[in-house]
């Protein structure tokens, strides 16, 4: 069986590094917030190209933090993609702020900036962008409706590290952006872990206290504030996959330059790339077929594990069951045919002729 991810591969590439750093975190006896995640943190905003970088828990509460941090709360209004992951999402309702869904653009997955004006009210106080499947959005006209109106720009690049739009890397064309290191990222730590990004001091100043109980001094509170920092293990592990994250997402490239060349199917949709080659870094490969089930078994069938990323929109979640009678087609077109092809750094050639191969012998019943 060709695995959709092979997590283990991936991070035995780094055992010698990562061992070390082990022993280097034991020796120190400084467990939380210590040097090294002042170090990765560095290396992080630098990467970016943002003046600061916070280490958190996990990317959503990285995306609740900058919400709580900006003060978007009950009554105000938060424009976010109809069909992102849940987290994007849950990170509004937390707050208390009013999600309002916005169709994607079919042929990205990505939110589509000509849609956006309409959902815009007196309550709205920010755009959230997400950066679907590792493909940058399509900033520009974004930035304009958001100067225009006076609102945030809040990027979920969770699924996008080092994908580039306009020679600018996703985490800084926005005010903030939330990163998640879970470890099937392009950037994985080995356990959960996350990241903000911004160039806003004073943004940086309250998040800084607010992801620590709300302390920028032990046990002086300023803020009803949050336990959610990225743990000292974790920091020394995603430095040293940093360094190899352009050469990973560059291998992901030719995996997807493959597979967008030789698949020849009337019955497969491939992902379309909007803004150059370097705006998307494929952390999935997302085809659509109509009958994903058939295609699904028919795959496995041949040794090929795919995914669906992700099978249910969130409108018609049961968390979400206020939105049952919301009808949004492009969304609800887009859970229902999506799956997505293995493709990952180790991933190699001869199982991605054999994936195309099968890809193109598939016939629906």
């Amino acid at each position: 069986m060709i695995p959709f991810l092979n997590l283990k591969e991936i991070n035995l590439r780094h055992e010698d590094a990562i061992m070390a750093n082990m022993k280097s975190f034991l020796n120190s006896g400084w467990y939380i917030l210590g040097e090294q995640v002042k170090a990765f943190e560095s290396e992080f905003a630098s990467y970016c190209g943002t003046t600061y970088c916070l280490g958190v828990a996990n990317g959503l509460d990285a995306l609740e933090l900058i919400i709580r941090a900006y003060e978007i709360g009950s009554g105000d209004e938060v424009i976010v993609p109809s069909n992102t992951y849940i987290a994007s999402i849950l990170s509004i309702s937390a707050n208390g702020a009013t999600p309002v869904l916005v169709e994607p653009n079919l042929l990205t997955y990505n939110l589509d900036p000509e849609k956006i004006e309409e959902y815009i009210t007196p309550n709205t106080k920010a755009i959230m962008v997400v950066h679907l499947y590792g493909q940058a959005c399509n900033m520009e006209p974004i930035k304009h409706i958001a100067e225009k109106y006076s609102l945030k720009i809040i990027e979920d690049c969770a699924q996008a590290h080092g994908a580039v739009y306009k020679d600018y890397k996703v985490g800084a064309l926005g005010d903030a952006a939330a990163f998640s290191f879970y470890p099937g990222k392009n950037l994985g730590a080995l356990g959960d872990a996350g990241a903000i990004t911004t160039s806003d001091e004073k943004l940086y100043d309250t998040l800084h206290a607010l992801r620590n109980y709300g302390s920028q001094k032990k046990y002086e509170n300023i803020f009803k504030g949050y336990n959610s920092r990225l743990d000292e293990i974790q920091a020394p592990i995603l430095s040293t996959k940093l360094k190899y994250l352009d050469q990973d997402n560059e291998y992901r490239r030719t995996i997807a330059d493959f597979y967008l060349t030789n698949i020849k199917n009337e019955h497969i949709v491939l992902p379309s790339v909007e803004e150059g080659p370097l705006s998307h870094v494929w952390h999935v490969f997302v085809i659509r077929t109509l009958d994903r089930t058939h295609f699904i078994n028919y795959m496995s069938d041949n040794g090929i594990q795919t995914m669906i990323h992700y099978p249910i929109p969130p409108h018609k979640q049961e968390a979400y069951k206020e939105w049952k009678d919301l009808k949004l087609p492009i969304s609800e077109k887009i859970h229902s045919e999506i799956l997505s092809l293995p493709i990952s750094p180790v991933l190699n050639m001869a199982d991605a002729k054999r994936i195309v191969e099968v890809v193109n012998e598939y016939k629906p019943h």
